[in-house]
Formats: C-alpha cells, sequence, structure tokens
C-alpha cells in the first residue's frame, strides 16, 4: 500500500517535529513515525468500514421504500440490484475485513451516520446510478465498475468526508490519496473467488520499506549536524531562513540518501525531494532544494566519492 515517496513525507514530519538533538535515544521518534505511518491502515479499514455502512443503509432505505409504496418491478429491479451488488457483499461479508475493522475501533460510522447518508444521497442522485439500475446485465463485472465509479467520482472527492477526516486525524489528509490508490488498485484485483485477504493488503511493500522508514529517519537524525553544515557550505547565496525552515529537513534526508543508502540513485533521490517541495513547502523552495544537490553531486562525483553501488546508480 505505501510507496517511498509517502515513506519520505512521514519521516520529512517526524524530523520537522523533532526537537531533541543528536545525542537522544531516537526510540521514541522512531515509534511515533512507525505508528504515523500504521495510521494510514486504519484509514484504509475506516473507508472500507464506510462502504459496508453505505451496503447496510441500501437495504434499509429498500425495506422503508417497500412499505410506504407497492412494490412495483421498476422499485424491486433497482432496490435489489444495489442492495445485491456482489463487491459489496464481498466487502461486506468479508469476516477477515469486519474483525480487523472492529478489532481496531474504527467503525465509528454508527454514531456519525449523517456522512453515510450524505454519500449514499449523493449515489442514488448520481447519473452513475441512473446508469446503473437501467442497465439490464446483471454480473459482477457491472457491479465492480458501479462500484469503482462510485469511488472515483462520488466518494473519493466529497469535500465534507475529506474535512471529516482531517478533524478526525490530522495526518490523514495527506493519506487520503495513497489510500484512494490502494483501495481502487484493490476493487480492480477482486474477483469472485478472490481470497479474503485480498481486502487485507500489507502496508510495506516489504521489510525493506519498513527498515527504509526508521533508517532513514534515524540515519538523518545522527548525522543533522554534518548535513547541515554541507548544506550551509552549499547555501551562501540564498537566505539563511531556509536551512531552518522545512527546506532544511528535506536536504539533510536527501544528503542522508545520498551517503547511508548506496541503492538509491542520486536522479531518483534529487526528483523525490523536488516533487516533495512541490507540495509541502514555498515556491522557490525545489529551485533552492535542486541547486544545493546539484552543486553536492558534482562535488561528489570530482571527489571520487563511490557512493553508490551497482550499475545506473548515478
Amino acid at each position: 500500500m505505501l510507496n517511498r515517496r509517502h515513506i519520505r513525507i512521514k519521516v520529512m514530519q517526524s524530523m520537522y517535529a523533532f526537537k531533541g538533538t543528536e545525542s537522544d535515544d531516537f526510540s521514541k521518534d522512531e515509534k511515533f513515525l512507525l505508528h504515523s505511518l500504521d495510521s494510514m491502515y486504519d484509514l484504509y479499514l475506516s473507508i472500507l468500514a464506510l462502504i459496508t455502512e453505505i451496503h447496510k443503509k441500501s437495504k434499509d432505505y429498500n425495506t422503508k421504500v417497500g412499505n410506504k409504496l407497492s412494490t412495483t418491478a421498476s422499485h424491486n429491479v433497482s432496490g435489489v440490484k444495489f442492495e445485491d451488488n456482489q463487491l459489496l457483499h464481498l466487502i461486506s461479508g468479508n469476516k477477515m475485513l469486519q474483525e480487523h475493522i472492529t478489532k481496531r475501533k474504527l467503525n465509528f460510522w454508527d454514531l456519525d451516520f449523517e456522512y453515510v447518508d450524505i454519500v449514499f444521497k449523493s449515489i442514488l442522485k448520481s447519473a452513475l446510478y441512473e446508469d446503473y439500475m437501467a442497465d439490464e446485465e446483471v454480473s459482477f463485472a457491472t457491479d465492480k465498475k458501479f462500484i469503482i465509479a462510485v469511488y472515483t467520482e462520488i466518494i473519493a472527492p466529497n469535500e465534507k468526508l475529506y474535512d471529516y477526516f482531517e478533524d478526525k486525524r490530522l495526518t490523514w489528509v495527506d493519506d487520503l490519496p495513497v489510500v484512494n490508490t490502494a483501495i481502487l488498485k484493490v476493487f480492480r484485483k477482486l474477483k469472485l473467488t478472490s481470497p479474503d485477504t485480498t481486502l487485507l493488503p500489507d502496508l510495506y511493500k516489504d521489510e525493506d520499506d519498513k527498515k527504509f522508514a526508521s533508517d532513514l529517519l534515524i540515519k538523518t537524525l545522527l548525522n543533522s549536524s554534518k548535513f547541515k553544515e554541507e548544506i550551509t557550505n552549499k547555501a551562501k547565496n540564498w537566505d539563511g531562513d531556509r536551512l531552518a525552515s522545512l527546506d532544511g529537513v528535506l536536504l539533510k534526508m536527501a544528503i542522508c540518501e545520498f551517503q547511508k543508502f548506496p541503492s538509491i540513485p542520486f536522479k531518483v533521490t534529487i526528483n523525490e525531494y523536488l516533487e516533495i517541495a512541490k507540495e509541502y513547502s514555498t515556491p522557490k523552495s525545489s529551485m533552492f532544494i535542486n541547486g544545493i544537490l546539484d552543486k553536492i553531486v558534482k562535488e561528489y562525483q570530482a571527489n571520487n566519492m563511490d557512493l553508490k553501488s551497482g550499475r545506473g546508480l548515478i
């Protein structure tokens, strides 16, 4: 689920919040970082809990409408089709998934039911719903296509949900794009024969990614003064305040990757931090960071510093 850029962003946030010194014990900071990363999985599960509640809402809606109106053929087709959506059944009927949601106490939609109502009503009013109900084909493929479209066009961009998640946990705002992508990826992979674990992807691609998160934080903190001195020597024509800002944090992390992560090419590191700077720092930050890192790499190469191993790592 996690990608390296998001790991770097989480490390950046932990670094920016750090108020200690290089001689400190970093175990608490590492624990904070790993908890922040793990919190993203809570967001993933809470959204699947929301989708489960939307499915329940469709059943309740059907019952209420059925009690109020005579059961016409058109009502039966539309109501039952949404209620019987096979992808929704895979989610709400997945015992392993529901146990994870319950264990981590992430089904808060019973208390915040108004958000379930908001999303459900948006679905009912949409052209997507209208087209889905008008389509006579009943298959897993059409059911999946409909839910993916609903998620992409109605759930993911919903501003009220965005504000809700921001109020729930501030870090979730940064996590939403990654989680939305992960959910859509899982939905596209789902088949009727998929095991329950398909809806419970691993947070990290592998153990190397988890180790990368911890190592990047700790190694940057341990060498902070040395990296700062290296940056200062290359930033004489720039405002010194930049080094105390987020730009300084990003530069230290980049230099750490240059020196302590031999398998990551210089170009990959530079491109990653330029993209992060564009999103999180000032308009001039990417130019500043690119200029400093370019000088540093050229100096390493001029001094024949063999920091990278393997082919194509320059």
